[in-house]
């Protein structure tokens, strides 16, 4: 496994991160709460050592998992969080892909931030990221002064934003870059470019640093992707339109990614890697085959520039018929005042 430093935080992880969303939600197939963390704790022996977060993943369970799996082995792992939506106002399980709302207040995040240590167990969190921002609240001085605040407190290490992708995120990534944020999560993979590598080329301009998430687009660039059939509402990959998993299939089968001793899904995951501003990125990971081939990958070269630059050609042609969101009946979340 290969470490990088987020830029300007003195904060080391492993190149290949673990998404906690996977194991704490049912969205994507992991119910067995055995199995969470028994992949936790095994990514951990194969030096996965960043575990991003949030409260609002299982109504706390996504931290309630890492405080278990990694009680006494602290100072080991990155912990990213992420704050913003109102689960406290709005307990119980969530239903469909709908988004709770939203309350980006000093004084929420003062609980927030309060509830998720915690949770884990622990006395700080290294990245707090606000989860699924608006410009409103990226532009808010009172709010980044908290975290200020929250820094010196030694609660917080670093601060982020985590974007995308039906809200908008171009130029909440781009102000979120130029303003107060060490660090922006975006969706980028071979497939998924927009707005990704605006973002990123920014990042590395002002010295700041980039999180990739969905590095293999919704099991497109894994395998783990039947044409055959489309998965059931629970499964946080039918909200992606069948026009669009149909479309990315044929630029895959035109991606020169396998190849060189490495599956698909590990050269996904060096695709992604590819950029200096991103960090890390961070793999869907269900079971133990798959997180033991993604950590892998942080063993293996990287892509070639003559290979990068063919999915570049790849990517420009089928460029528009990708970009369609995710679907056009998500619901937004309500903002809340204050």
């Amino acid at each position: 496994m290969r470490y990088r430093t987020f830029a300007g935080t003195g904060i080391r992880a492993s190149e290949i991160g673990f998404g906690v969303w996977s194991v704490a939600t049912t969205w994507w197939g992991v119910r067995d709460s055995g199995l969470a963390k028994n992949l936790l704790a095994e990514a951990l022996d194969l030096g996965i050592t960043f575990f991003d977060t949030a409260d609002v993943y299982g109504e706390g369970q996504g931290e309630t998992l890492l405080a278990e799996v990694f009680a006494g082995r602290r100072d080991r792992i990155v912990l990213a969080g992420k704050f913003g939506y109102d689960i406290y106002s709005h307990p119980g399980p969530r239903k469909g892909h709908g988004e709770l709302p939203q309350d980006f207040s000093p004084a929420f995040l003062r609980r927030a931030v309060e509830g998720s240590l915690r949770r884990l167990n622990t006395d700080w969190i290294d990245i707090y990221q606000l989860h699924n921002p608006r410009l409103e609240a990226i532009q808010d001085d009172r709010l980044w002064d908290e975290l200020d605040r929250l820094r010196r407190e030694g609660k917080i290490r670093a601060t982020g934003v985590a974007l995308g992708p039906d809200i908008g995120w171009r130029d909440e990534g781009l102000a979120a870059l130029r303003g107060r944020a060490e660090l922006a999560q975006v969706i980028y993979n071979a497939i998924e470019r927009d707005p990704a590598d605006e973002l990123i080329a920014e990042a590395q301009r002002l010295g700041r640093s980039v999180a990739a998430r969905v590095p293999h687009a919704s099991g497109i660039l894994d395998g783990s992707y039947d044409p055959a059939r489309h998965f059931d509402r629970s499964d946080h990959r039918s909200h992606r339109p069948r026009s669009w998993m149909q479309a990315g299939l044929q630029v895959r089968d035109a991606l020169p990614l396998a190849g060189g001793g490495r599956t698909i899904g590990q050269a996904a995951l060096l695709f992604a890697l590819a950029p200096a501003a991103v960090t890390s990125v961070l793999p869907n990971i269900t079971s133990a085959e798959n997180l033991r081939e993604f950590a892998a990958a942080g063993d293996l070269s990287g892509l070639t520039d003559e290979e990068l630059a063919a999915l570049g050609s790849v990517w420009q042609e089928h460029r528009e018929e990708l970009a369609q969101p995710m679907s056009d009946s998500l619901s937004k979340p309500t903002p809340v005042a204050g």
